[in-house]
């Protein structure tokens, strides 16, 4: 039986993924966001491109059957399985200035970025090497007119989306801070990795 990594409500978990395992991110409770980064663990310049997985994937909604792609372009992870079928990839990781902007909150509150970037610092990544997050469970909606809106996550407990890594990789993961982004509350996030 595969251990349950547990990340706990508002903040984040680095790790290595070895080129062919499985990291399997769960919503043990539901309607939780999780924002993923992803580094060539032996070169972390070679990051997560959303730019590029777009381009390559031909669309901005990525599910099943999808690969996400490097800034050289290259895989980083198909996702070989996604119960619940809605991420994003246009959004960057919540902020301080998100909480400041969107929030018009003036108090200290946790966010994806800093949680992302205190978990990467000790392999040398800085803030601003940290690239637009794939944003797990997250529910975007777009009009025609292109206006965004942040909706809930369909996210029920126990949903998870499925990686196959496609090259050695360091992994951060959050479980996100950003109150619309998931519903009003905040929960935990749950993992595991497998090797084929």
């Amino acid at each position: 039986m595969k251990a349950v990594n547990k990340i706990e409500r508002q903040t984040a978990k680095a790790f290595k993924l070895n080129k062919g395992e499985v990291l399997t991110v769960i919503d043990p409770m539901g309607q939780q966001v999780s924002d993923m980064v992803l580094f060539n663990a032996n070169d972390y310049k070679e990051k997560l491109s959303s730019g590029k997985t777009m381009d390559f994937e031909e669309s901005i909604l990525l599910s099943t059957g999808n690969f996400l792609w490097s800034n050289r372009s290259q895989k980083m992870v198909e996702i070989n399985e996604d119960t619940n079928g809605r991420n994003d990839f246009l959004l960057a990781p919540c902020s301080k200035e998100t909480f400041e902007i969107m929030y018009n909150c003036k108090e200290e509150h946790p966010s994806c970025l800093n949680n992302l970037s205190k978990n990467l610092k000790p392999y040398g990544i800085t803030i601003d090497d940290i690239p637009t997050a794939f944003n797990i469970f997250m529910n975007v909606q777009f009009d025609s007119d292109g206006k965004i809106s942040v909706l809930p996550p369909n996210s029920i407990a126990g949903d998870y989306v499925q990686f196959v890594a496609q090259m050695d990789l360091l992994v951060c993961l959050t479980a996100c801070s950003a109150e619309d982004s998931n519903g009003g509350t905040f929960k935990p996030i749950h993992y595991t990795v497998k090797t084929i």
